[in-house]
Parts: C-alpha cells; sequence; structure tokens
C-alpha cells in the first residue's frame, strides 16, 4: 500500500492524493532531484490477471507511455518518466493545477457553445500533433480534459487505456475506453485509429454543451455498447451553431470525418464545416413505379376478350355456352385481412440560429407500416446539410425523406431529423406530406 510521504524511485516523494480512476491513483509529488512539483500516476490492473498476464500488462504500459512522452504539444500533459514501484509501472507526469472537464460539468452544467469550441481548439491541436506521430489516444472523454484556471486546456492519459485493455481483454472482458464516449466501430469490435478519436472527441465536446453523451448514459455496460455501436445518436439540441460540427465529428462512418487537424482548425475559425448529402443519398427523385391498379386493368381486359372468344366459338358450334360464375361482390365497409395503414407527420423546428436551424420530423402510423415517405419543398435559400435516421433524395426544392434501414417498419412511430442552412429570413413550417408503403 502506498502511503503520503513515501518515496518513488528513490526521487519522487509522495505529498497527497489529487485523483482516483479506474486504471490507478495520482499523486501530487515532489521532484528531490530537480526540486519541482510533478504528478505520479501509479498504475494498477484487475485482480484476475495472472503473473504471465500481469507481466504483459506492465511491458504495455512501458511501451505506451514511452510513446506519449514523444508527445510535444502546449496543450498534452508532458510525461516525464516511466518508473517501477512495488513492482508496477508509474507514470511520472507534469502536474497541472486544474479541475477535470467531467468535474466543471458537474458544477456548471453544459456549457455555451463557444466556451466548449474553444475548449475542443485546444483538446484537437495536442490529438493532432499525437497522430503526426502515430499515436492514437483512444481514451478521449472529459475525465482526461484538464482545464486550468487561466483558461488552458490540457488532454491526458495518452494510450493507456489501450495499454492495459490489451491485457485485461481476454480474461475479464474488458474494452478499452470508456463506453459512452468510445465511436461506433470500436464499440463493435475493431481496432482504434485516428477517426475514433475524432468521434471521441466529437462525443465529449457533444457532452460539454448538451450536458449528456450523444449515447446518454446507462449502468448496464453492454446495452450501452450496443447502443453506441448503431452509430444513432440524440441529435443536439442546445449546440447551435456547433451543431454542424459535431454532427461531422459524429459520423457513423470513419471515412466521412474530418482529420483531427481540419476538426482543430474548424474549432478555432468558427467556419461552418463543408456541405455533404448522406451516402445513401441520391440528387434526383427515383422514376415512379408502375401502378398496379393499370396493371390489374389491363390484365382484365384480355381475359374478357378470351372469354368471348370461347362463347363465340360455342355459339358458332351450336353448342350452348357454359355459365359463367358467378361474380365475388365485396360488400362496402368489410374489412381486409390486413388493415391499411395511413400515415402523418408532424414537422417541428426544435433549434435556430443565425443562418441555420434544426427541425425533427415525427412520422405516425395508425396500423404498422412497412415503409414510408415523407415530401416537402423546402423554401428558396435553404439547403439541408446533415440528415439522420433517413434517405433523403432531392431534385431542386423537392424534397423526399424514406426511411433508414432501421426503422423502415413502423408500429407506432418513428422521426429523423436534419440540419439546414439559410441565406434567408428565419426558417417556415412548410406543408410536409407522409405516404405509407
Amino acid at each position: 500500500m502506498t502511503n503520503k510521504d513515501d518515496l518513488v524511485a528513490d526521487r519522487y516523494r509522495l505529498v497527497g492524493q489529487i485523483g482516483r480512476g479506474a486504471m490507478g491513483v495520482v499523486w501530487r509529488a515532489h521532484d528531490e532531484r530537480l526540486d519541482r512539483t510533478v504528478a505520479v500516476k501509479l498504475l494498477s490492473f484487475d485482480a484476475a490477471l495472472g503473473d504471465t498476464e500481469g507481466e504483459q500488462a506492465d511491458a504495455r504500459v512501458m511501451r505506451e507511455a514511452r510513446l506519449a512522452a514523444k508527445i510535444q504539444h502546449p496543450n498534452a500533459i508532458q510525461v516525464h518518466d516511466v518508473v517501477e514501484h512495488d513492482g508496477r509501472p508509474c507514470l511520472v507526469m507534469e502536474y497541472l493545477p486544474s479541475e477535470s472537464l467531467s468535474a466543471v460539468l458537474n458544477d456548471r452544467g453544459a456549457l455555451p457553445a463557444d466556451e466548449v469550441a474553444r475548449i475542443g481548439a485546444q483538446i484537437a491541436g495536442a490529438l493532432a500533433a499525437a497522430h503526426d506521430v502515430g499515436i492514437v489516444h483512444r481514451d478521449v472523454k472529459p475525465d482526461n480534459v484538464l482545464i486550468a484556471p487561466d483558461g488552458t486546456v490540457k488532454i491526458t492519459d495518452f494510450g493507456i487505456s489501450r495499454a492495459i485493455g490489451d491485457a485485461t481483454m481476454t480474461s475479464v472482458g474488458v474494452i478499452a475506453g470508456t463506453p459512452a464516449f468510445l465511436a461506433p466501430e470500436v464499440a463493435g469490435g475493431d481496432k482504434a485509429g485516428f477517426p475514433s478519436d475524432v468521434y471521441s472527441l466529437g462525443s465529449t465536446l457533444y457532452a460539454a454543451t448538451e450536458g449528456t453523451p450523444p449515447f446518454g448514459v446507462d449502468e448496464n455496460t453492454i446495452a450501452l455498447l450496443r447502443r453506441v455501436s448503431t452509430g444513432e445518436i440524440v441529435p443536439p439540441r442546445q449546440s447551435g451553431p456547433l451543431s454542424p460540427l459535431l454532427l461531422w465529428l459524429l459520423r457513423t462512418d470513419p471515412t466521412e470525418r474530418p482529420t483531427m487537424r481540419e476538426a482543430e482548425d474548424y474549432l478555432r475559425t468558427g467556419k461552418r464545416p463543408p456541405e455533404f448529402q448522406p451516402r445513401t443519398a441520391t440528387m434526383a427523385l427515383p422514376p415512379p413505379k408502375p401502378r398496379k391498379r393499370g396493371i390489374l386493368l389491363a390484365a382484365a381486359a384480355v381475359l374478357l376478350v378470351a372469354i368471348g372468344l370461347v362463347v363465340g366459338l360455342a355459339i358458332n358450334r351450336g353448342q350452348p355456352p357454359q355459365a359463367l360464375p358467378e361474380p365475388l361482390v365485396i360488400p362496402p365497409g368489410t374489412p381486409s385481412s390486413r388493415p391499411q395503414s395511413t400515415c402523418e407527420a408532424e414537422y417541428r423546428i426544435t433549434n435556430s440560429w443565425q443562418n441555420g436551424y434544426e427541425a425533427l420530423v415525427t412520422i405516425r402510423a395508425t396500423a404498422r407500416l412497412d415503409g414510408w415517405t415523407v415530401s416537402w419543398t423546402l423554401p428558396n435559400g435553404q439547403r439541408i446539410n446533415n440528415l439522420w435516421n433517413g434517405t433523403l433524395s432531392q431534385a431542386g426544392t423537392a424534397i423526399q425523406v424514406a426511411p433508414a434501414q432501421w426503422n423502415k417498419a413502423v408500429d407506432s412511430s418513428t422521426s429523423f431529423g436534419f440540419i439546414a442552412g439559410t441565406t434567408g429570413p428565419n426558417p417556415v413550417k412548410p406543408d410536409v406530406t407522409c405516404s405509407a408503403r
């Protein structure tokens, strides 16, 4: 057990605890050789690890820490040294009097978008520097973002979650990273990479402006991981002008996210992200399908002609024609074997700002739907930049939204939303039409 005044590596005198987490305890310490204050992180692993796995975990931590020491950036906590204490690795790091972004959010609640952008730009700068030298953070979250009293922001714990997670994965099923802030591909079992850091940055900034992570919180880790793996986030409602950039960072497809350097640039400058349509979108409305009623009428006409020929031949031969069956008449109001469903769409503008707004469209069905389409005319000067939970088709100002794969079948209701830009006056609610399929 480690106590105050213990000497680590014959050099670092422990002064007092400043933090505790899943991966260990952080102490404020005095470097007696260089006469400076440092932070010492005493790492701890799951007790289920055997001797061999523990040694492997130690080796991984040492390797990852040495890599982290290569990062030189004013917004990254510097790793000074990697030492051993009581047979376990310890990180000796720069000491920054600060509180975590997580603590700030617990104290103040959701933060204004402009403040979050300033925080995000500093984090993104440090992460971009790490990516430049080939290092993936793997655990970007509010707990690992430190904010000093003068507003300086620094990120810590590069690569340590991966080092510990690698060893515990086979024995106790631990996944490296924090579930609420993981990228969908990592939650689904793929390896973390530069795009997953970008996604986790987006999740962190989303939590800062919205007050909760994009997938919410859940004590059931498995349930949360399943939700994260779908990529179906709750759309931002309080992020204002930062919303389009958050949605870009939080794209489900890793190839559609910006690089970390691009994220830094957009956060620092406040530029609007480039406009793009969903990968499943088509820019022209699909041609109308042949109407079944016309096909049935044509078939009936052919059948009547054939019956006429048979009757005519029978008469010519002096044989009485065979009686035709009585037609089947369905009384009005008789229900069919399956009720016909209709749907209606409710269009609501949920947030607006200068040159942009967010809308949510809710589809309600009177009976089960196997498909639906919502149509409306986009007012002049407006454009749809990002759409979720649906597939967009557009021809001029004519808009059609069809379901995504996961909300095609509807028992009662579903919804989709979008971010739109506008060069005109405040957005006006259009007339929308819902067609059941």
